[in-house]
């Protein structure tokens, strides 16, 4: 199965992509089937080839997420942008979970007695 998706190229802490079509299960370093445009996440621009894109869409490659929310941003595509699915450990080193973030435990858990009630 083809897909769209971002291919990593440039320098350690100079991230730049280029948009590619690809076999699915291919590795990042693969020979992609076609270059379809680059974009750069520091200053936000991309170039597309808008026509090479939507032929493939039509035959049936899927895109990711984040290239399909790219090229919708770009106005290749004119489709809602999907949500993106993080998992649940991935994100910070609390074990995904947000700092704050109220537990099914906490809030079913007896009220804490404070320490004025505790003293009298």
């Amino acid at each position: 199965m083809l897909t769209i998706k971002l291919q990593r190229i440039g320098k350690k802490h100079l991230p730049s992509y280029r948009l590619v079509t690809a076999v699915k299960k291919s590795k990042m370093a693969a020979p992609p089937v076609e270059d379809l445009g680059s974009y750069n996440p520091r200053t936000k621009t991309g170039a597309f080839k808008k026509e090479r894109v939507l032929h493939w869409l039509s035959v049936g490659a899927q895109s990711t997420v984040t290239a399909h929310n790219l090229l919708v941003s770009h106005g290749v595509v004119s489709a809602p942008k999907k949500a993106v699915k993080m998992s649940a450990h991935s994100g910070s080193a609390s074990g995904g979970k947000a700092v704050g973030a109220k537990t099914p435990e906490a809030e079913t858990a007896a009220p804490v007695a404070t320490v004025a009630e505790t003293v009298s």
